[in-house]
């Protein structure tokens, strides 16, 4: 059984629409390589998200004993070297406001568990590692979901969804 891509399904039927956004599958499109996060701080933000989601440094990324200035730019990958996550220096930029305020939020992390038990475990092990909760939703019976900031202020998500409903081979 696997999921459908742009790239395995191939009739334009409602399948391909919903996996493409409705538009046929191309190749001739761009393919995102990372999220990029500007932060003041980019290794303890590196840190965080590295510990957070189990990724690792891109080689030549991982923090150096003689590291004394923020690097300008880091990349985590997963475990099989695709980039995930990069974070740019941006020595002046202010805290992000969430839910309002100046500066807004500019983009946010969704992340998914798929159970009230991995929620508060998630949730504890966000705390731990500099988190702070903005928004507990966590009772919500529709959707369950805890809104944190993590420690350059960045509001991202983790709430309980269903796994994706793998579609069989024909």
């Amino acid at each position: 059984m696997k999921i459908p891509t742009a790239a395995t399904v191939t009739d334009s039927g409602s399948a391909a629409r919903a996996v493409n956004g409705g538009m046929p599958p191309s190749e001739n499109v761009p393919h995102l390589l990372q999220t990029v996060i500007d932060t003041p701080a980019p290794r303890a933000l590196a840190e965080f998200y590295r510990s957070l989601l189990g990724l690792r440094y891109r080689d030549g990324d991982a923090p150096g004993a003689d590291e004394s200035e923020e690097p300008e730019w880091l990349v985590l990958t997963a475990h099989d070297g695709n980039r995930r996550l990069a974070f740019q220096h941006a020595p002046d930029l202010p805290r992000p406001q969430w839910p309002a305020g100046s500066p807004p939020q500019m983009l946010h992390l969704d992340l998914t568990v798929d159970s009230t038990a991995a929620l508060e475990e998630q949730r504890a092990r966000a705390l731990h590692l500099g988190a702070a909760v903005l928004t507990d939703r966590s009772a919500d019976t529709a959707e369950p979901l805890i809104v944190f900031a993590d420690p350059s202020g960045h509001p991202f998500c983790i709430f309980i969804a269903p796994l994706p409903i793998p579609i069989a081979d024909p």
